[in-house]
């Protein structure tokens, strides 16, 4: 059997090497502008507002659903959202989902095409008791695991997701990549690897304000698949889980209107490699994983490091300060499928004979906004499949161009990011 720390490193080397510092720069890639798309060609409407609190607080991250069809979109860190929805599909309602708040259903007819505010209130009612308290969370993990292949699809799908990843050196957005892409899902139960491509991206890195560096997001758009617990359980729910965490049940809460049970983890304070601690809200009906909110443990922090730096100057001392993930999974036709997913990564360089530290944060996201079983292979031919280690490429003129996404769904971008496109479409225009 492997070691536990044989098991762990292979799975985040494999899954979460997302953040390298190096001079010499991967395999970088330029989306073409291939023909795909379900919306092409499709009259659409576009919606777009914010979702806020009771006393005005933003939302973010909430989820916006059209009911009885695969489009969803996302709200940024400032609550706001844009939606494109087919003219067809116009007689449905769009769902707002937020955890710990009552779900709104907003008839699409009733949403005017900009300045819409929808304000979501707290949970009022007292969930019922639960004989689930008395059990060992252990069971409700076990339970989770087994009803896998019940509750998420057993057949290959086509997912089109947003993707961005931005870098911010201190509070200041240095680099901002933005794609559409489209992945290949396989089933959930398949030994074989999701696969992507992009349709089109856009990229601007200031590399005036990386200090001495080329510093460069890799793996792309593989960093959100692979954190799909439920399609790569070895990452976490691996066959040592029990002997690697410790855990804990902490309530019942309720997400989508149905109600979830959420499970404390941490690692058992024998174990000395960075592995995660968090929640994980399971279904109280189907055992689903529903959503799963965890950090890595920086304790030994030397060790966490290597995994997320390749390569470093000679005369810095790189440190980690933040590793935080998140995944949502949206139920559909009783089944359950990758909605949203986040990694926030920070890291802190030690310069020799410097005074003063340098912080760099990344962040990492991507929204599924559309499914299909309609699989076509040859949207995956090997020349337009992207390699799990890309780098996106810089290709700023996209900034230019308010129509650059047409019809598909995005993530509104949130004020700094709106800046960081203001400054970039300045620098296009001199």
């Amino acid at each position: 059997m492997k070691s536990i720390r044989s098991i762990q490193m292979t799975n985040l080397a494999k899954t979460y090497c997302v953040l390298f510092v190096f001079f010499i720069g991967y395999q970088a890639l330029k989306a073409e502008n291939k023909p795909f798309s379900q919306l092409q060609d499709t009259a659409i409407n576009v919606f777009s507002g914010v979702i806020t609190g009771e006393k005005g607080d933003k939302m973010p991250y909430a989820v916006l659903s059209v009911e009885k069809t695969n489009i969803s979109t996302v709200t940024n860190a400032d609550g706001e959202f844009l939606l494109k929805v087919p003219k067809s599909e116009m007689d449905k309602n769009v769902l707002v989902s937020f955890l710990g708040y009552e779900n709104l259903r907003i008839p699409l007819a009733a949403m005017m095409p900009r300045g819409n505010k929808y304000s979501m209130r707290p949970l009022q009612f007292t969930l019922p008791p639960l004989e689930v308290i008395s059990k060992d969370p252990e069971s409700i993990i076990r339970k989770m695991m087994e009803n896998k292949d019940k509750n998420y699809s057993n057949k290959d799908m086509m997912m089109t997701a947003f993707y961005r990843e931005i870098i911010k050196k201190r509070n200041t957005n240095v680099s901002l990549s933005e794609a559409i892409t489209e992945v290949y899902k396989r089933a959930y139960n398949s030994s074989l690897h999701d696969m992507a491509s992009l349709y089109k991206s856009r990229k601007s890195t200031d590399y005036n304000k990386l200090d001495t560096l080329v510093f460069k997001l890799m793996g792309g758009p593989f960093n959100n698949i692979y954190l799909d617990v439920m399609r790569y359980p070895d990452y976490i729910f691996s066959e040592n889980i029990f002997e690697n965490y410790e855990f804990k049940f902490l309530k019942t809460d309720q997400i989508n209107d149905r109600i979830v049970y959420v499970i404390d983890f941490k690692q058992l304070r024998h174990i000395v490699e960075p592995l995660f601690y968090g929640q994980l809200y399971i279904d109280a009906e189907t055992y689903a994983l529903a959503r799963a909110e965890f950090d890595m443990d920086l304790t030994n922090n030397d060790e966490a490091t290597r995994i997320f730096v390749r390569k470093k100057p000679l005369n810095a001392k790189v440190s980690t300060y933040k590793a935080h993930y998140l995944i949502e999974y949206r139920l559909m036709d009783d089944l359950w499928y990758y909605s949203y997913s986040r990694i926030d990564l920070g890291l802190k360089i030690d310069w020799r004979k410097r005074l003063l530290n340098t912080y760099y944060n990344s962040i990492i996201e991507m929204a599924a906004t559309d499914w299909s079983d309609d699989m076509d292979r040859r949207t995956f031919r090997s020349k337009d499949r992207i390699n799990p280690t890309v780098v996106i490429q810089n290709e700023a003129s996209g900034f230019s161009d308010p129509e650059f996404w047409g019809e598909y769904n995005i993530i509104e971008p949130d004020k700094s990011i709106e800046n960081a496109i203001n400054k970039i479409k300045k620098q296009l225009d001199k």
